[in-house]
């Protein structure tokens, strides 16, 4: 039986993005006829009907609208600052989403390595890891930010940010988001550079209502506590 291609064509109508028409047509050589599956990113499926190709084109006809349901009722946000080899937080991000995950911030910290980002390859990246793992939204990548500009924006009740200052108080990220809320599950968690945040940052932070946690007692690199903390929030959805 032949496997059914999944492509991510956010407007519906009738016919690929070109990028996605050109890799059905030219490396899956898809043929009028053949049934493919077509992901909005918004949480619907449609089962699809190949009607016309050409070398660039592919014309499709809807057979099924399948709404999907959301696997986890929260909103997971990580804010992170990008590593100096930006492989690695691409690695993150695409692991990030496969996991499941909804909006995906990059922070420019007072000990960034990297204070550049290009938004546009983490969201191709990003879309390739929603086709392969066939979730049914498209988490939202945000432009890097400056750390004291993130702090200040409207952001959900249950946040925290994750260092390794012994100086300061920090409690367990997983027990604390095994505590009841008594408004809203969405929680974001925010992650430093190879460098960590300055002492400063940490306190400013706490000081705009985040909870100062730590996610064990191993010492991780950037891209790993990034999942660290993403996979303790599906453990508990």
């Amino acid at each position: 039986m032949k496997e059914v291609r999944f492509f991510y064509t956010p407007d519906i109508n009738g016919e690929l993005p070109e990028e996605e028409a050109i890799h059905a047509t030219r490396v899956l050589r898809l043929q009028s006829g053949d049934e493919i599956m077509l992901m909005d990113g918004k949480g619907t499926f449609y089962k699809a009907e190949v009607t016309m190709t050409t070398k660039s084109r592919c014309l499709y006809t809807i057979l099924e609208e399948q709404p999907q349901e959301r696997q986890w009722n929260s909103k997971f946000h990580i804010a992170i600052a990008p590593t100096k080899m930006m492989e690695r937080i691409e690695w993150m991000a695409e692991k990030a989403t496969e996991i499941g995950i909804d909006e995906l911030s990059f922070l420019n910290c007072k000990f960034s390595e990297r204070r550049v980002v290009k938004k546009n390859r983490v969201e191709k990246i990003v879309i390739s890891a929603v086709k392969q793992s066939h979730k049914s939204w498209v988490p939202v990548v945000n432009e890097i930010e400056n750390f004291d500009s993130f702090i200040e924006k409207q952001l959900p009740a249950r946040k925290y940010i994750a260092h390794c200052y012994d100086e300061i108080d920090r409690l367990y990220l997983f027990d604390e988001l095994r505590k009841p809320s008594g408004t809203t599950d969405d929680a974001l968690v925010m992650i430093g550079p190879e460098g960590d945040f300055s002492i400063e940052e940490v306190r400013k932070a706490i000081e705009k209502g985040f909870v100062s946690v730590s996610l064990g007692k191993s010492r991780l690199r950037t891209e790993t506590a990034g999942i660290t903390a993403l996979m303790m929030m599906h453990l508990l959805k």
